[in-house]
């Protein structure tokens, strides 16, 4: 028995400790009216754990899932593939599969890319440089064997995070703070978003029934450099300090230029444009 997007009323958010996990939780009595957002903490359930997964999945019986968890920090990736794996491809599998009759939200990234042309659509084929991007590829494959999947695709999100170090904002600002300079890249290109903007939008994705691959990003293609130029200007408190170098100069695993994301498919879809970048409140002290 399958459900449709009116019947959805209780929901799982995985990975509800992060940055765009907390927000879906924290919004959804404003975006996801008369809807129970069921957040999921790794320190409760480790979705690793397939068999505490069944159970807890049969107990809830929740009507959707969003599933914001994986292993996202790319060099913890790199180091670690078979764990990263494990974690972002198998308990995926494992979760979709629970998840067979429901709708099935899983968040991707614009890194699935390899950056050589930048606008990328939906359709654009595939090309992922670091271990982190193919571990999302594969899950992508996975996801779409569930015949209620939702993936989307989105860019640096930006915010407050429970932790304080999730949103790239906060990561900048925790470098500021200590005194550090930043040297960021002005020919690597990313389409920056707010996690609640990103977490909204997914709201209404779900509920207005979308299926498929969307791109979901902010409204406008800035460099890494352009980026953090814009949260220095509005973090004077912290004295930040923002260099610009190329990336032909950087030396490690490979990164892509540019994965800028064409989000028409989903303007189209909501009705409106995907809004522009703004940090328009510091970071907590």
């Amino acid at each position: 028995m399958q459900t449709e997007a009116s019947e959805v009323r209780r929901i799982w958010v995985t990975g509800a400790g992060g940055l765009i996990g907390n927000q879906l939780v924290a919004g959804a009595p404003a975006w996801a009216p008369g809807r129970e957002a069921v957040p999921l903490l790794r320190a409760e359930l480790d979705l690793e754990d397939a068999a505490a997964v069944t159970a807890r999945f049969r107990r809830d019986a929740p009507d959707a899932v969003i599933h914001c968890a994986a292993s996202s920090r790319s060099p913890f990736c790199q180091a670690d593939p078979v764990g990263a794996h494990r974690s972002n491809v198998e308990a995926t599998r494992h979760l979709a599969g629970l998840a067979a009759g429901i709708p099935f939200v899983f968040f991707s990234t614009d890194l699935v890319f390899d950056g050589r042309k930048g606008g990328y659509v939906e359709d654009d084929p595939v090309g992922p440089l670091s271990v982190y991007a193919e571990t999302k590829v594969e899950a992508e494959r996975c996801v779409r064997e569930h015949p209620r999947h939702l993936i989307v695709r989105t860019s640096l999100n930006h915010g407050a995070s429970p932790s304080g170090e999730r949103g790239f904002d906060e990561e900048l600002a925790a470098a500021w703070r200590a005194g550090r300079e930043t040297t960021l890249f002005d020919d690597e290109f990313r389409c920056p978003i707010a996690a609640a903007d990103t977490a909204r939008i997914v709201w209404e994705l779900l509920l207005g029934g979308a299926r498929g691959t969307f791109h979901v990003a902010g409204g406008e293609r800035l460099s890494r450099w352009e980026i953090g130029r814009r949260v220095a200007e509005a973090r004077p408190e912290l004295a930040p300090r923002v260099v610009a170098a190329s990336l032909r100069s950087y030396v490690g695993a490979p990164r892509p230029a540019d994965v800028s994301l064409d989000c028409g498919k989903a303007e189209r879809f909501l009705g409106r444009p995907m809004p522009k970048f703004n940090v328009d409140r510091p970071v907590a002290l």
